[in-house]
């Protein structure tokens, strides 16, 4: 029997636990589709003994059934159950978007990366954090989209007029598999998952993010 479905499940977001409710994110109203997962101990675990030896992170295109290079990273279970994970999001997206190749960032972030609320520009993008906090978001009919960017004049997002009364900072939790849509996905001009990066506090340091993206020839 399916486990209930977290509270924040809502009109734009939607949440299962297993990789066919992603497919959920081909709905008109659908902005963002959550496969909730529990971690993976064998990479948490190696991610704590080893955050202060990733590097910068890594990017690469994946062609498909192809496994990630980690080689840069440090060696063991934890690296190998990584590039396992890395490869089968790789498979999942691409077989949602019918693409020929996945391009894919691991950032090893110290900071912020996208501190503001923000819509990408892109059609579909996937999103997992595998240490630290996850990605934040917020609920369509919680945000006045007109004081998203430059139209802020600089302001935080509690205070530019961007959060309606009432609105509510969601996070993805870690290990959840997160597909994002963008403003430039066919017929969401104007639309699109608003959202941002979290603040990371020395303790959570680093975080680790994957990001992929579909790529055609």
């Amino acid at each position: 029997m399916n486990a209930p479905l977290p509270r924040n499940a809502t009109r734009c977001c939607a949440i299962a636990d297993d990789p066919l409710g992603l497919t959920r994110i081909f709905d008109p109203e659908t902005q963002l589709a959550q496969w909730h997962r529990s971690p993976n101990p064998v990479i948490a675990d190696w991610l704590a003994v080893h955050a202060g030896n990733l590097g910068s992170g890594l990017r690469q295109t994946l062609a498909t059934g192809q496994l990630p290079d980690l080689g840069r990273l440090p060696p063991g279970d934890g690296r190998d159950a990584l590039a396992t994970d890395i490869a089968l999001l790789a498979e999942i997206l691409g077989e949602l978007l019918d693409a020929t190749s996945i391009g894919y960032r691991l950032e090893v972030l110290g900071k912020a990366m996208c501190p503001r609320l923000h819509v990408d520009r892109v059609g579909i993008r996937l999103l997992c954090t595998y240490r630290g906090p996850g990605t934040e978001w917020v609920e369509d009919a919680c945000v006045d989209r007109r004081f998203l960017g430059a139209a802020s004049g600089g302001q935080p997002d509690e205070t530019s007029g961007l959060l309606l009364a009432g609105h509510r900072i969601e996070t993805i939790p870690p290990f959840t598999v997160a597909l994002l849509k963008g403003s430039l996905w066919q017929g969401n001009d104007g639309r699109g998952i608003v959202h941002r990066s979290p603040a990371i506090a020395a303790e959570q340091a680093p975080r680790v993010l994957l990001a992929m993206d579909a790529g055609w020839e």
